[in-house]
């Protein structure tokens, strides 16, 4: 018995031993509960649990092909040497650039209502848009208002019809960057002094072209307008004053008899053919757009304003804009931002020379390098209205169309024109 005690103790020795090597001295222990509660502990996660750092936003920009970056042409450059002006500020941003026709399947708006329906989360950020394609995506609800940035069209460098280029129902949806008015480009070899009036127009060297079967008669609507003319009643309908559309049918009726309008003009319907009849030569005269004349860059020719009634300077002005069609909340600020970014008067100096379009700014126009046409450019754009809806173009259009039409073809009267144009528009 004596022995088997004396074995018990002792393992029990041996086992105590050892477990007083395993354990740290009590020395080592020495933070309070204080202590403790208030350590900062760092966590080092496990290869599993390591946080992926976010990649840089994609803003995507829809564009029709003549402003598409990549092409070959000055105003390409200049555009993508911006974008990448842009990135180089927001390094947690790369621009994607897609090209879209302006219009049919596919086009801007074609796209921008399937993939509102099919994608939203891939809607592009910002869309480069003409007017008419504005009102209509805004109305459908493709399109979101400008919050951040409507004061930029409300400081004083925007031309007034700018400021009307981006804004539909008391909302902004468009910042402008390219203006496009009407104007009288003539040939210098020719005419020493561009009419101003209609009395002057009469009398100078023809014959003039312009796109008298237009069905939208945007150069008639001018030219109606230019005389005081209103296309909406009190109760915001169609309309036309009988009166003042036969004073420009009295114009095209005696254009026509002086043969310094010819009939052909009636077989155009869009600009493209009566500018070419000037370049060939067929034409003294021609009604175009500002655009379309830059582009050309013609030695032996100039620009004016449209002659008027009275002669007061008055035109009417298609124009460009970015509207925001994402809605998604990371991307609203730097849309945003990029919008501004594009719309500033130095950068557009630079661009629109290089295109050909009229700066929307006037101190982008101070600093537009086509100097030779710079004055006449500000009073154009001064001058300028944006073109009516497209609803009021539909109602209005035909109508006077067809009294165009009638009276250079000699086959109606300026009064029995103008009495029915009105008629088909009020009376609806």
């Amino acid at each position: 018995m004596l022995f088997k005690k004396y074995k018990l103790t002792f393992g029990i020795m041996i086992l105590l031993l050892l477990v007083g090597c395993a354990t740290p001295p009590p020395t080592q222990i020495t933070a309070t509960v204080e202590e403790i509660a208030t350590a900062t502990v760092t966590l080092v996660p496990t290869k599993a649990n390591t946080p992926t750092p976010e990649g840089p936003i994609n803003l995507t920009i829809w564009v029709p092909p003549e402003f598409d970056p990549s092409s070959d042409n000055p105003g390409a450059d200049i555009f993508q040497a911006r974008l990448d002006e842009f990135t180089v500020r927001r390094p947690d941003t790369e621009i994607v650039v897609r090209v879209k026709a302006i219009d049919g399947p596919g086009g801007l708006l074609d796209s921008l209502t399937t993939t509102s329906a099919a994608a939203p989360s891939a809607l592009p950020d910002l869309v480069a848009m003409p007017r008419h394609l504005l009102e209509v995506a805004a109305i459908k609800g493709l399109l979101h208002p400008y919050n951040d940035q409507a004061n930029l069209v409300e400081d004083s460098d925007w031309y007034d019809y700018a400021v009307e280029l981006g804004h539909l129902q008391q909302s902004t949806f468009g910042l402008p960057f390219a203006g496009d008015p009407m104007m009288l480009v003539y040939r210098t070899t020719s005419i020493e002094e561009p009419p101003t009036t209609y009395s002057t127009t009469l009398t100078t060297p023809g014959p003039l072209s312009f796109p008298a079967a237009d069905p939208q008669a945007l150069y008639p609507i001018a030219l109606y307008k230019a005389d005081g003319g209103e296309v909406l009643d009190e109760q915001e309908r169609p309309f036309l004053d009988e009166e003042i559309l036969q004073g420009v049918y009295e114009f095209f009726s005696a254009g026509s008899a002086a043969e310094l309008i010819p009939a052909w003009t009636t077989q155009f319907q869009d600009d493209e053919p009566a500018w070419q009849a000037f370049l060939d030569n067929q034409s003294e005269m021609v009604v175009t757009w500002a655009n379309t004349y830059l582009n050309e860059g013609l030695a032996d020719s100039a620009a004016t304003h449209i002659p008027t009634k009275n002669g007061t300077p008055y035109t009417l002005t298609n124009g460009w804009v970015w509207a925001l069609a994402n809605n998604e909340p990371s991307h609203q600020e730097l849309s945003n931002e990029l919008a501004g970014f594009l719309t500033e008067s130095p950068f557009l100096a630079r661009w629109t020379t290089a295109t050909g379009y009229f700066p929307p700014r006037p101190n982008a126009m101070s600093n537009w390098q086509t100097t030779s046409l710079r004055s006449f450019a500000h009073q154009v754009s001064q001058s300028a209205e944006i073109i009516p809806p497209t609803d009021i173009l539909t109602a209005l259009g035909q109508p006077i169309r067809d009294g165009t039409v009638g009276v250079i073809n000699m086959q109606l009267t300026p009064d029995s024109a103008a009495q029915t144009a009105a008629f088909q528009v009020n009376e609806q």
